[in-house]
């Protein structure tokens, strides 16, 4: 297996000396963005956050990112429904998008915490208020990004008992 997936952790807790810069940013979200789709469909934005005031108020709102508070960035991944071909997969790819923004963090030396949002409504509406994102376009996610203050043992491990061969 790839190491860099074993090395991937959630961080709850961030270091404050060291903010995650624009450059680290922007590699991030090029990483997402060579995320699969359904058609290359891309049903996706992001809003890039590193104002205090805003990764606070995510913290004091979103009852699972209270981490967001030692966090010096975040990442809302936005979806973006689809009419028509390829209707309704949306959460595949914006998780897919989240994913390859995850390894990159790792692969970076950042820690990260994916916070759910979709489809909890008054999550959504809480975000989607705070960071002023139109309908019909939802917030999927808050990504919480920062130096790991913090570095928790390995929560996964392979369960044979969960797998069907067909050969």
């Amino acid at each position: 297996m790839n190491e860099l997936i074993e090395k991937r952790r959630s961080i709850r807790k961030y270091r404050n000396d060291k903010s995650v810069t624009r450059e680290q940013i922007k590699r991030l979200l090029e990483a997402a963005m060579f995320a699969p789709s359904a058609c290359n469909s891309r049903p996706w934005e992001f809003i890039a956050i590193t104002k205090r005031e805003t990764l606070d108020e995510i913290a004091r709102i979103h009852p699972n990112a209270a981490m967001c508070a030692t966090a010096t960035a975040a990442i809302v991944v936005v979806a973006i429904p689809q009419d028509g071909k390829p209707e309704g997969y949306f959460p595949q790819d914006c998780g897919a998008a989240t994913q390859n923004i995850l390894l990159e963090a790792a692969d970076m030396g950042l820690g990260s915490c994916w916070c759910g949002v979709y489809p909890r409504t008054e999550r959504i509406a809480e975000i989607r208020a705070l960071l002023h994102i139109p309908e019909p376009k939802i917030p999927f996610n808050v990504i919480a990004l920062g130096t790991p203050d913090e570095a928790p043992s390995p929560r996964g491990f392979f369960e044979e008992s969960k797998v069907t061969y067909i050969e």
